[in-house]
């Protein structure tokens, strides 16, 4: 069965772009054996990933990222049975931090500081597909 999974977590510490970097490089490598693609937003210190692939391979990939010490407060916020992956040529995209992506964030944000843990499944899903439309995930490795 192939799902959709969005989850968010705080960042444990400040990362820079370096460990963003390293983040996506590692999800890349770990994601591909798996057939895991999605994508990664990291915007005021929160984490917000998009997952798709087997549910038992999502499910195993999600418990292992609960064991990474750079996330706090994780939570599913979204979770689907889907007919076709947003990203199927991706085994992980980076979504940049710009301020157009910023202004696509607010837009389904219910508060003025994008924070996803208040957003509604279907907003996130939207906003994973706005993101996708508009080629906002202008860093997608791992094709």
């Amino acid at each position: 069965m192939l799902i959709r999974m969005i989850y968010a977590s705080r960042s444990a510490g400040v990362l820079g772009p370096a460990d963003v970097k390293d983040i996506v490089r590692s999800s890349v490598r770990n994601n591909a054996p798996l057939g895991v693609t999605g994508a990664l937003i990291l915007s005021n210190g929160i984490f917000l990933q998009c997952l798709e692939g087997d549910h038992l391979a999502v499910n195993a990939l999600y418990h292992r990222i609960l064991l990474d010490p750079r996330h706090r407060e994780p939570a599913i916020l979204a979770f689907s049975e889907v007919d076709a992956r947003l990203y199927g040529a991706w085994n992980m995209g980076l979504v940049p931090t710009t301020d157009a992506n910023r202004r696509v964030f607010l837009k389904y944000s219910p508060q003025a500081e994008f924070d996803p843990y208040g957003m509604r499944p279907q907003a996130l899903e939207a906003l994973f597909a706005e993101l996708v439309a508009e080629a906002r995930v202008i860093t997608a490795l791992g094709a």
